[in-house]
């Protein structure tokens, strides 16, 4: 199909657009979408390629690095003649012009999946650091996006995590020996210690071992999207067959995994690899008697691999994190430097996790660059002040305990606030109504116009039942205290 220039086949693409539009609306939610795609727009289709323009770089490596599939998949089922789609950023008024190479790089094309694999030498970063061809099974179903920096190399080893780091190292390095050592394992840790960056490390040294072993890495998110999408086209047969005929299942967040034939389809599949002699390797923020989502089967056999944890980081491990971080932004700037006095006051004070540190760093870094001051020890305290508890205590808002809430149970905002009473909507409404009177200062009556419009009555009963419910029971304890954290973070 050739280039629409003319208003009669813009207009009728903005149509066609508006069908992807609220396709994507429909399956991520008002607030996904609102804060990712409302600004995309539709430029032009040529050639089988859906142009799509975005305002700034930062979200469209942000798409690219984790909705370029599922983009793709809903603008080929509205937009007639659509194949791949490509993203440009608009300035002044009209696209950025991208070299070949760079559009060959972003552009989605429905044949990537019959590309040979490469080899780990040969990768190169397709999407916002990542690279999705490489984290395919060999029928081309695309995982989640790998970060090309989170290898063993990069990781930072201490005492809270020097059992998690060894275990992970020795499954990438025996993950086809026969009969496997910790299959399956499982990590667990509270966010920011470093779980995501082991699987992934562990993608990459596999593929750097055994070039043509399978590996595929999916978040909780991802695995659920990708088995509904099957779902919905009729191809989940397919999609249980190749995701069974890997070697290596990397899970990430299985906290977040929702749905009850989605956990049904979970189960069923890290059955068949395990009995298969296949490696798992499985990511949470709860040990595996925690998560309630799971039947207990399931949990008994995750229960029966390896099970570590990664503690809270200590202060060695905080300062020695630190050190690295530094070393590797003085490669591509020399200039920078932190004395180590303000090392140890971050390390110090900086307690929560891994990327609150790199945050800081690289805060410091962009200070000092744009700044021209060289980093004092007064200056980094006011420069990273809001990142250290106690000194600026965050206000809880109850919009933030609606994002939270309806993450952490599967459900939308909308289901929230509306009217329906299935179990499913009631239980995280009454559980955000409980946090929002623990958290903030907002009254009764406050509460229920913030979820809803509903009575004070209604908030009353609400955190009545969640009061009553937490005698006795120590998992709902414990990830009431988990969801607390997350808002306090």
């Amino acid at each position: 199909m050739s280039e629409m220039h003319h208003d009669g086949g813009k207009a009728a693409l903005d149509g066609r657009w508006d069908r992807v539009r609220t396709r994507l609306r429909s399956m991520l939610g008002d607030d996904v979408y609102q804060s990712w795609f409302a600004r995309v727009e539709a430029a032009s289709l040529d050639a089988g390629t859906v142009n799509l323009t975005v305002p700034t770089p930062f979200l469209k490596t942000w798409i690219q690095s984790h909705y370029a599939e599922m983009l793709k998949d809903c603008a080929i089922s509205e937009i007639d003649g659509a194949e791949r789609i490509s993203l440009t950023v608009r300035q002044m008024g009209r696209p950025v012009r991208q070299d070949s190479a760079d559009a060959q790089a972003v552009s989605l094309s429905t044949d990537s999946g019959r590309r040979p694999m490469p080899r780990i030498g040969q990768i190169e970063s397709a999407v916002g650091g990542s690279d999705a061809a490489f984290n395919a099974d060999a029928n081309g179903s695309q995982g989640s996006p790998l970060d090309k920096r989170a290898t063993f190399d990069t990781f930072v080893v201490g005492a809270p995590n020097r059992l998690a780091q060894a275990a992970a190292k020795q499954v990438a390095e025996t993950v086809l020996d026969k009969p496997l050592r910790f299959n399956p394992l499982f990590i667990h840790s509270p966010v920011g210690l470093g779980k995501t960056h082991l699987l992934q490390a562990i993608a990459w040294e596999v593929k750097r071992q055994a070039s043509n072993a399978q590996v595929v890495y999916y978040t909780a998110e991802r695995f659920r999207w990708k088995f509904v999408e099957a779902l919905r086209k009729d191809t989940s047969m397919s999609f249980k067959e190749r995701i069974r005929g890997i070697d290596v299942l990397l899970l990430d967040d299985l906290e977040f995994l929702q749905g009850d034939r989605t956990s049904e389809e979970f189960d069923h599949t890290v059955n068949a690899l395990l009995d298969s002699g296949k490696q798992v390797v499985v990511a949470s923020a709860r040990a595996p008697a925690q998560i309630e989502s799971l039947d207990q089967r399931m949990r008994s056999r995750l229960s029966g691999g390896l099970v570590v944890e990664i503690s809270p980081l200590d202060y060695d491990l905080r300062l020695k994190i630190l050190e690295r971080r530094l070393e590797e932004k003085r490669v591509g700037d020399p200039t920078f430097h932190i004395g180590r006095d303000v090392l140890e006051f971050l390390a110090e004070r900086l307690t929560e996790g891994g990327r609150e540190l790199d945050g800081a760093i690289t805060r410091l870094q962009a200070t000092c660059h744009f700044g021209g001051a060289p980093v004092t020890l007064e200056s980094a305290e006011h420069i990273i002040r809001d990142l250290m508890r106690g000194i600026e205590p965050r206000r809880i808002k109850v919009e933030d305990i609606l994002r939270v809430v309806s993450k952490h149970f599967g459900v939308s905002k909308n289901d929230i606030l509306s009217q329906r009473r299935h179990r499913s909507i009631v239980w995280p409404r009454q559980v955000g109504m409980f946090l929002a009177k623990a958290m903030t200062a907002r009254s009764l009556p406050e509460i229920g116009r913030r979820f809803g419009g509903r009575d004070h009555t209604t908030v009353l009963h609400a955190i009545r039942k969640i009061d009553g419910e937490l005698q006795g029971n120590s998992r709902l304890r414990a990830e009431i205290e988990e969801l607390k954290k997350m808002l306090a973070g």
